[in-house]
């Protein structure tokens, strides 16, 4: 069966989104948005006690949903909680690990050895991190 991208142009997988609770939405914007260069495909407040925002790329079948439950405390995530980011241009990955910088995130040592030889890690707000691999 044929999915349709919300612009309309057809997909052959259906779209994924992963979600994540958050605690602090701006903080959040300044990480995946301004730091990794997602876009805000939506947002929303005082849903039924929930806020959040859904970040991707345009023209791509997946999203990231951040929710802040309204009372709840976000758990820690493990080091191995992580978003890898496949980024094969050298000049697309050194300026998505500029962007990150510009934005006031450092890069951290990864958990597992692998990533720190095939990109660099950051941590965002919530402890969740993502890996900018500079691979296919």
């Amino acid at each position: 069966m044929l999915s349709t991208w919300r612009e309309g142009s057809p997909v052959i997988a259906p779209v994924l989104r992963v979600a994540r609770a958050c605690s602090d939405l701006d903080r959040a914007r300044r990480f995946y948005c301004d730091g990794l260069g997602l876009a805000v495909l939506a947002e929303f407040a005082d849903h039924e006690g929930f806020d959040g925002l859904v970040l991707g790329m345009p023209g791509v079948p997946w999203h990231l949903e951040l929710v802040v439950e309204h009372g709840a405390m976000v758990a820690s995530p493990s080091p191995e909680d992580l978003i890898v980011l496949f980024e094969a241009d050298p000049a697309a990955y050194a300026q998505r690990q500029r962007q990150l910088l510009e934005a006031g995130f450092a890069a951290v040592r990864s958990n597992n050895p692998y990533w720190d030889r095939c990109g660099v890690t950051f941590e965002g707000p919530e402890g969740y991190r993502t890996v900018i691999a500079n691979r296919a």
